[in-house]
C-alpha cells in the first residue's frame, strides 16, 4: 500500500512539474493558433459582409474552401502561366465568334461533319489572329478612311487647362488620356468620364535625388513648361519634357516622379517610346536625339545630323525614329546601324511628322502644305497646299472642300502665309490609312491617304476654334483627341482669344 501511495504522488508531481513547463510542440504552438486565429476572423467577415447583401446560396457556394482555392491557384502561377491563362481565354472567345459567323452562314442548319466545322472554325481563328498581328506589326493597312461617316457633333471640351496645351498622349488601350500645357500642369484623365487627375510636381530635394541637375544660366529653380509627352506600351511609364533641359519619369500606377534625365542643353521639344519597349527616344533644341531606357533608368546614345532645332519625333515598332527640325529636313534614323536618311522641303520649314507605316510617313509645314513621304525617294510624293487656308466664310461658301482639294487660286497673295494656317500637328490612325492635321485657322482636317498615284483625299473638315497642338487618334478609330491652345507649342508669335486651352474629343462613326 505504501509503494502505491507512493507511485502515485511521483505521478501527481511529476503532473504538477509538467504543467509549469511550456511544450513545443507544433499542434500547440501560439503561432499557429494566431494564424488559424486570424484566418477564422477573416473568414466570419467575409461571411458576415455577404450575407448583407448576398442570398444563402451564395454564401453556401463561395464561403468554402472553393474561393479560397481560386485565390492561392492565381497567385501561385507564374507571369507565362498567366500569358498562357489569357491567350487561352481569348482564341476561346474568337472560336465563340467564329462559330457565331458559321452558324449564320448556315442558316442555323446543321449539315455535314461536326470534325470538318472545327477545322474551318480554328482556321477561321488563325486567320483572325493572323490578321491582327500583321495590323498591329504595321505590315497590313487597315481601309478605314473610307468608312468615315459624315460627323453630325462637334468637337466637346473633356479637360480644361489655363494655358495652351502642348501635348497629348493616349495609353495602349485608349481608355486614359494624358495632357500637359505651358503652365506645367500634367493631367491624367478618363477619356469616357473625362474624370481628370493632377500630377503633382515633387520639391527640388526630391528632383535632386532623382537625378536632376542644378538649373543652368538664370534660372534659380527647375521650370515646370511641359512641351512633350509620352506614353509607355505597357502603361507603366509617362515621360515628360520641357524647358527645364530633363527629361520626368512619372509612374502611371502611383503618378508619383520617379526619375529625372539630364543631359540635353537646350529644352526638350518630343519624346516617343518604341511600341513594346521601355526605349525612348527625345529630341531637342540643342539638335540632338537622345535614347533612353526607362525600366533601367538609364542613358544609351544620343544621335546627331540636324543642324537647328528638333520639333517633332515619332517611332513605330521597329528601331526607326523619325525627327523632324527647323533645317527643314526629316531625318529617318536606323539605330542599330548607326545610319539616317535625310529629306528635304522643296520650299518651307517643316513642323510636325509622323509615320504612316514603316516605310512612308506625313509631315506638315509652316506654309500650310501637307507632304506624302516614302522611303524610297528623298522627295515628297504627293503635296497638298493649302491645307488650311485662311478664307472668309463668302470663300468656304462657293469653294466647298472641293475647292481646297490640293491649292487654292484667287489672287496673287498666299492665303497660308498667316501662323493661323501653319500646320502645328499631324496624326495616323495605327496601321492605317486614316490622318487628320491641325492648325490655327479654326479647323481640324481628315484625311484619307491612298496609293502612291493617287495620294492624300480630303475627307471632312471639323471646326475647332484655337492652335491645335498635338493630335492623337484612338486605335480603333473611334475618336480622335486634340491639344488646343491659344498660343502655339513653341512660342507665342500668334493669339486666339476665343479659343478654349484644354483637350477636345470628337467621335467618329464607322460604317
Amino acid at each position: 500500500m505504501k509503494n502505491k501511495n507512493i507511485n502515485k504522488k511521483k505521478i501527481s508531481s511529476q503532473n504538477g512539474t509538467n504543467k509549469g513547463k511550456k511544450r513545443f510542440s507544433i499542434d500547440h504552438d501560439p503561432f499557429f493558433d494566431a494564424g488559424s486565429k486570424r484566418r477564422r476572423n477573416l473568414e466570419d467577415d467575409e461571411n458576415i459582409e455577404s450575407s448583407d447583401g448576398e442570398s444563402e446560396e451564395f454564401d453556401d457556394e463561395f464561403s468554402g474552401g472553393e474561393a479560397a482555392e481560386e485565390v492561392a491557384e492565381f497567385e501561385e502561377e507564374t507571369p507565362a502561366e498567366k500569358r498562357k491563362r489569357l491567350a487561352d481565354a481569348y482564341v476561346e472567345k474568337l472560336r465563340a465568334t467564329a462559330k457565331r459567323q458559321q452558324k449564320e452562314e448556315e442558316g442555323e442548319e446543321e449539315s455535314g461533319d461536326e470534325r470538318v466545322k472545327e477545322g474551318e472554325r480554328d482556321n477561321l481563328v488563325g486567320n483572325l489572329l493572323l490578321q491582327e498581328q500583321l495590323e498591329a506589326s504595321g505590315r497590313v493597312q487597315r481601309l478605314i478612311a473610307s468608312r468615315v461617316q459624315k460627323p453630325i457633333d462637334g468637337f466637346r471640351v473633356l479637360v480644361k487647362h489655363r494655358q495652351s496645351v502642348t501635348s497629348v498622349a493616349l495609353s495602349e488601350d485608349d481608355m486614359k488620356g494624358f495632357s500637359a500645357s505651358k503652365d506645367g500642369t500634367i493631367v491624367h484623365w478618363d477619356v469616357d468620364s473625362g474624370k481628370s487627375e493632377r500630377y503633382n510636381w515633387p520639391s527640388e530635394e526630391v528632383l535632386k535625388s532623382h537625378g536632376a541637375k542644378d538649373p543652368q544660366g538664370r534660372a534659380t529653380k527647375h521650370s515646370k513648361h511641359v512641351s512633350a509627352l509620352a506614353v509607355s506600351s505597357d502603361g507603366r511609364y509617362l515621360a515628360s519634357g520641357g524647358f527645364d533641359r530633363h527629361i520626368h519619369l512619372w509612374d502611371i500606377r502611383t503618378r508619383e516622379h520617379i526619375q529625372a534625365f539630364p543631359g540635353h542643353k537646350g529644352p526638350v521639344s518630343c519624346l516617343t517610346f518604341r511600341q513594346g519597349t521601355s526605349e525612348l527616344f527625345s529630341g531637342s533644341v540643342d539638335r540632338t536625339i537622345k535614347v533612353w531606357n526607362a525600366e533601367d533608368r538609364s542613358y544609351i546614345t544620343t544621335l546627331f545630323g540636324h543642324q537647328s532645332e528638333v520639333l517633332t519625333i515619332d517611332s513605330l515598332r521597329k528601331e526607326r525614329v523619325l525627327t523632324v527640325g527647323r533645317d527643314r529636313t526629316m531625318h529617318l534614323w536606323k539605330v542599330p546601324e548607326e545610319s539616317q536618311l535625310v529629306f528635304r522641303a522643296p520650299k518651307s520649314s517643316l513642323e510636325c511628322c509622323c509615320f504612316i507605316s514603316n516605310d512612308e510617313f506625313l509631315s506638315g509645314s509652316d506654309d500650310g502644305s501637307i507632304e506624302q513621304w516614302t522611303v524610297l525617294r528623298k522627295k515628297p510624293i504627293h503635296i497638298v497646299k493649302n491645307a488650311h487656308a485662311m478664307l472668309s466664310p463668302n470663300k468656304l461658301e462657293q469653294l466647298g472642300n472641293e475647292g481646297l482639294l490640293n491649292g487654292y487660286q484667287d489672287g496673287p497673295e498666299n492665303l497660308c502665309s498667316s501662323v493661323h494656317s501653319w500646320v502645328g500637328s499631324v496624326s495616323v490612325c495605327r496601321s492605317s490609312d486614316l490622318a487628320a492635321s491641325g492648325a490655327g485657322n479654326g479647323s481640324v482636317r481628315l484625311w484619307g491617304i491612298e496609293s502612291e498615284s493617287k495620294g492624300i483625299r480630303p475627307l471632312f473638315e471639323l471646326p475647332l476654334v484655337g492652335f491645335v497642338n498635338s493630335l492623337a487618334f484612338a486605335k480603333s478609330g473611334a475618336f480622335l483627341i486634340a491639344g488646343v491652345g491659344q498660343e502655339p507649342r513653341m512660342g507665342r508669335w500668334g493669339r486666339v482669344s476665343d479659343a478654349r486651352n484644354g483637350v477636345a474629343l470628337h467621335s467618329l462613326k464607322l460604317s
